[in-house]
């Protein structure tokens, strides 16, 4: 059962969903759709890696963190990434991300996005057994 990544309407913003067999591969997953918000996920080189640690109380709020984190380094480094390799355990959110430095000319940024938002925020295992990761990003 693999995964996969979709964007949903949502008034001036847009959501990001990710779904897969594993609630790590949601995270994964919402986090492909976040870069896809920004940009052609197939001109995205994944080369230079980056290293993520989240925690927080519950999935949902760990979603947005780690929502939020990949954000911010984004913006840090100037940097899209375009694979992910995230693992959970408790409350704890281990990540890697891969990616390469923004090259306007080839990535076309289309939106910043400014943040992940509560908004529509779930994080849950689905009737079929694949989990479920969303939330509204603010452009």
């Amino acid at each position: 059962m693999t995964g996969y990544w979709q964007h949903f309407e949502h008034e001036a913003d847009i959501g990001v969903r990710g779904v897969s067999a594993s609630m790590a591969g949601a995270f994964e997953q919402a986090a492909m759709a976040l870069t896809a918000v920004i940009t052609d996920i197939d001109f995205v080189v994944c080369r230079e890696a980056v290293e993520f640690d989240c925690e927080a109380p519950d999935p949902e709020l760990l979603l947005a963190d780690w929502l939020n984190a990949v954000i911010y380094q984004m913006a840090l480094r100037k940097m899209l990434f375009g694979c992910f390799e995230v693992s959970l355990k408790n409350s704890h959110l281990h990540a890697r991300a891969w990616g390469e430095p923004v090259d306007v000319s080839r990535h076309h940024p289309a939106v910043e996005i400014k943040g992940a938002t509560y908004t529509e925020l779930t994080v849950a295992q689905q009737a079929d057994g694949r989990w479920l990761a969303q939330c509204v990003v603010d452009v």
